[in-house]
């Protein structure tokens, strides 16, 4: 007895383990996760890379009345703010263009920068607020991408536990950077009221609604990978009655 323990011990030690495979497991679940997911990726990505990077992508904007009588000058009449810096731009600029400040990490805004709007109180307070969106940003989109590699390898359950905290975890923080987003215009709002005499028009920007989308997108994901972890909806039948099938026929 003693020997044949020992050989199976040595066998067992032998055998290779099996590795996960991509794809080898719920093909429609992990390829329907997997796309989600790198969407949700890309958009937070995109909004992390905002303004002054992509131009056509920022926060919010702060548009300050002006006289239609009056010529254009070179004051600026429209603040765009994105996480990486913030662009003021005049009657006299192209739409893309004006004076842009960054890319910097943790940015203050310059003199020169605050001379441009005629309102510098107002618009350093906005800029403390929006570099804190700055690694949460990023954050959402890390977490995404780890996602996007976990939900390949279904075929292991702790590469699938992995993968439903990770979309979980990309959830919640893609819920703060969206309700931060939607607040800090209401938080400019509530400054540049006193400080212009309220002539301005304050507006949402594309990042916003692209921070809302990767939130759907990340919550998908996560019903996805929660159906496949508890094995609902039919999940798990197949390869509970592939394993259990030769030991009935054996009995």
């Amino acid at each position: 007895m003693a020997q044949i323990f020992c050989c199976i011990r040595s066998q067992d030690r032998t055998k290779p383990r099996r590795r996960p495979r991509p794809l080898a497991r719920h093909l429609g679940i992990s390829l329907a996760t997997c796309a989600v997911l790198l969407t949700a990726f890309i958009l937070f990505l995109l909004v992390g890379l905002s303004l002054p990077i992509i131009k056509s992508i920022y926060l919010f904007t702060i548009t300050f009345a002006t006289n239609p009588d009056q010529p254009p000058t070179s004051v600026a009449t429209q603040l765009r703010l994105g996480v990486w810096g913030l662009c003021a731009r005049s009657a006299r600029d192209p739409p893309d263009g004006g004076e842009c400040f960054g890319p910097m990490l943790g940015y203050s805004i310059p003199p020169e920068v605050l001379a441009l709007t005629g309102f510098p109180a107002l618009v350093q307070d906005v800029g403390k607020g929006v570099t804190v969106l700055l690694v949460l940003h990023l954050v959402a989109a890390a977490l995404a991408f780890v996602g996007v590699f976990t939900s390949l390898f279904l075929e292991s359950h702790a590469f699938c536990i992995v993968s439903l905290v990770t979309t979980v975890f990309t959830l919640l923080v893609g819920l703060i950077v969206f309700g931060v987003d939607l607040a800090l215009i209401l938080v400019g709002k509530s400054r540049v009221g006193p400080l212009t005499d309220f002539n301005y028009v304050a507006n949402w920007g594309p990042a916003l609604w692209m921070v809302l989308a990767g939130v759907i997108l990340s919550f998908i994901g996560m019903i996805l990978m929660s159906v496949v972890v508890c094995e609902c909806c039919g999940v798990g039948r197949e390869h509970h009655r592939h394993h259990h099938r030769p030991s009935a026929e054996k009995r």
